[in-house]
């Protein structure tokens, strides 16, 4: 197979949770850039309609969108039955809708602990569970799964030990899964990224931004582009031979 054609999404179906803003505003573009159609889904729809209406004007792929709170079941099992209704079928699961909180350990609520895993890991677990029953049937099927370099190195400028510990159990999931569904013909992997500016850290990255830059080898924050190629690589045939991974996206931080 020519390598463009490894790269060439066109035909494809591709799910991205928390898909309107953020990290997952990048990924659904680059999956659409790469020839996808798209699923887009978060809690606030009015975001997502309003992406979908920007990539089918700028890229010409067709995009649906739906409202879904990935730590209710219910919405998850709706969310992939709407999705497959749309498509036919769908061909890649990006689970990379989630949340985090700020908080010292030993001052943290337990609700506040629940609810960052409720959305962080139940909600990839839901995901994971209702669409790939799915690729279980048709014997096809990727899903990648959006983790972070915390689960892969503490932080000391940051307190949020539910994210970390959220996105630990993502990366184990995720390789348990790649063990279990590769007879299916199914590839799971994940992606960690580091500190990429967004609604979530921009809080975070304003306080600290000197100290976070001088420790990163390149000497910067990850980019409006810089997840887009590793997530397309993931979903293409380019990877064919790749699941169980965790490729991290941080600019060498965690070497």
């Amino acid at each position: 197979m020519n390598v463009r054609e490894m790269f060439d999404l066109s035909g494809k179906a591709a799910v991205v949770t928390g898909g309107s803003i953020g990290l997952g505003r990048q990924i659904a573009r680059g999956l659409a850039e790469a020839g996808a159609n798209l699923v887009l889904c978060a809690r606030k729809k009015d975001r997502c309609d309003a992406l979908a209406e920007e990539i089918r004007g700028e890229v010409g792929v067709e995009v649906h969108s739906f409202s879904c709170d990935v730590s209710r079941e219910e919405d998850v099992e709706r969310l992939a039955r709407d999705a497959i209704s749309a498509f036919g079928v769908i061909d890649i699961l990006v689970n990379n809708a989630g949340i985090s909180w700020g908080a010292k350990l030993e001052e943290m609520a337990a609700k506040d602990w629940q609810r960052v895993l409720d959305v962080n890991l139940n909600g990839t677990f839901f995901g994971c569970k209702h669409f790939g029953k799915a690729m279980i049937a048709r014997r096809a099927g990727c899903i990648i799964n959006l983790s972070s370099a915390m689960a892969l190195k503490a932080e000391r400028l940051v307190n949020a030990p539910s994210y970390s510990a959220s996105k630990g159990a993502v990366i184990s999931l995720t390789r348990d899964l790649a063990v279990q569904w590769a007879p299916y013909g199914i590839r799971v992997n994940a992606v960690a990224p580091g500190w990429f500016p967004s609604h979530m850290t921009e809080v975070v990255l304003k306080k600290n931004e000197e100290r976070m830059l001088g420790r990163n080898p390149m000497g910067r924050f990850g980019g409006e582009d810089d997840l887009k190629g590793v997530v397309v690589f993931l979903a293409s045939s380019a990877a064919a031979y790749l699941t169980g991974q965790t490729i991290v996206v941080d600019g060498g931080e965690t070497s």
